[in-house]
């Protein structure tokens, strides 16, 4: 083989400011076996956390309790434990980046965290702040029952092959006589 040198191409060396401030949002999970009226103390001490490491916390959404989309398991005690509940919350804080792995040591290092995820934030994503508590409350999901006749014909509908022609009068029929 032969040795081909490569052009270096032009590099200019990136300097990050050390007092150089992100904003960020810290999103955690407290222990369902946490007291209902201590999860209050717990976001307060998250809090804490933040602004004694030199963050300055400029939104949040406090814990509350749901139904996680799946089992977190934990080994608490000697025990590995089941969670399929658990109070979310967040923080959004600005710090120096230089600041931020001592902050999430001792987030990490909290008893009563189930789990918890740092991200730097974008502008865009600063300026839009997605409050999870609220998008529940305003769930746009309902459920609609399908009327006994309508449900009939569906289901023959579905036993048919698919190469076999549907008669769409049937079920336009039943849809109307059930009033869908």
């Amino acid at each position: 083989m032969s040795e081909e040198k490569v052009p270096a191409t032009e590099v200019s060396e990136v300097t990050m400011d050390a007092e150089e401030r992100f904003s960020y949002e810290l999103a955690f999970h407290v222990l369902p076996t946490v007291a209902e009226g201590e999860v209050a103390q717990v976001f307060a001490s998250i809090k804490d956390i933040i602004t004694t490491g030199g963050g300055e916390i400029f939104d949040e959404e406090e814990a509350k309790r749901f139904d996680l989309a799946y089992e977190i398991v934990k080994p608490l005690e000697g025990k590995n434990r089941r969670f399929s509940s658990a109070y979310f919350g967040w923080v959004r804080f600005k710090s120096e980046s230089s600041q931020v792995l001592d902050i999430m040591k001792e987030v990490d290092a909290h008893s009563q965290i189930l789990r918890s995820l740092l991200v730097r934030l974008t502008a865009k994503e600063e300026a839009n702040p997605f409050r999870f508590h609220e998008a529940l409350d305003l769930s746009k999901v309902r459920n609609i029952e399908v009327p006994v006749e309508a449900e009939a014909v569906l289901e023959l509908k579905t036993e048919k092959e698919e190469d076999t022609p549907v008669d769409e009068d049937k079920i336009d029929e039943a849809l109307e006589k059930s009033d869908v």
